[in-house]
């Protein structure tokens, strides 16, 4: 629960000053043993927390969906398998699983999408970790405009893209081999561009590290880089930029 939905409801008498009290004043963490959950994070942040479920036992994975849902009434996984999807599922039937982006969430419905944010990849090898950006970017309620398949190879796909591109509040730019997007698309617009380096490429691309650092070393402005593979930090970070434009324009 924000902390503006618990105002809302001691104004409207659905909730009690003490209740209200007891709220922010809980303990900022829930410790499970295994896992200590970070229960203000919303507060302090605007987001709540997100699952990482690769590596994570069983038990301990339903334990934590349990508690985050209880707490926020809905919860963003992901690098999920499709066997731990299958288990929150068994759990959770309104919960859903994207195999290509693995992301596995409880999400609640009708939520409102606001701003832009442009989501552009290279090739369509890419587009995994751009969909993990993207339905990240959604899940905490932004607009996403998907712009797939306009690599540097056949400039004119990028090009024929570029009012959508300009468009949008911040740009994510997802690419493996030598990473040149970001850098085009960089020259190309007045917001900030975040360029995520992909594994996808040949040996000499050394499973992103060579268009990590094409990215780093970009000439264009405005361009900041996540780590190889990285669609979960891209996403959120053009989420919390795209915030900030409706903010501003709100």
């Amino acid at each position: 629960m924000e902390v503006k939905e618990v105002l809302e409801q001691v104004r409207s008498g659905s909730m009690s000053v003490n209740e209200a009290e007891a709220y922010f004043r809980r303990q900022p963490l829930e410790e499970l043993g295994y896992a200590k959950l970070d229960t203000h994070r919303k507060l302090r942040s605007g987001f709540a927390e997100v699952v990482f479920c690769s590596g994570k036992a069983d038990e301990h994975l339903v334990r934590i969906y349990e508690r985050i849902y209880a707490a926020e009434g809905e919860v963003l996984g992901t690098r999920a398998s499709k066997e731990q999807a299958a288990l929150i599922q068994e759990r959770f039937t309104e919960a859903m699983y994207d195999p290509v982006s693995r992301i596995l969430k409880i999400e609640k419905k009708d939520k409102e999408k606001s701003g832009k944010i442009a989501v552009c990849t290279a090739g369509t090898a890419d587009i995994p970790v751009a969909e993990e950006a993207a339905q990240t970017a959604e899940f905490f309620g932004n607009y996403v405009e998907r712009i797939y398949d306009v690599g540097v190879s056949g400039i004119h796909r990028l090009l024929a893209r570029v009012e959508t591109i300009q468009s949008a509040m911040c740009v994510v730019a997802v690419a493996g081999m030598e990473g040149a997007l970001a850098s085009v698309i960089g020259g190309l617009v007045d917001k900030p561009v975040i360029a995520v380096p992909t594994s996808i490429g040949y040996g000499a691309s050394m499973n992103g590290l060579s268009a990590l650092l094409t990215m780093i070393n970009s000439c264009a402005n405005g361009i900041a880089v996540v780590n190889i593979d990285n669609g979960y930090g891209a996403g959120y970070m053009a989420a919390q930029i795209n915030r900030l434009g409706v903010q501003k324009n709100g």
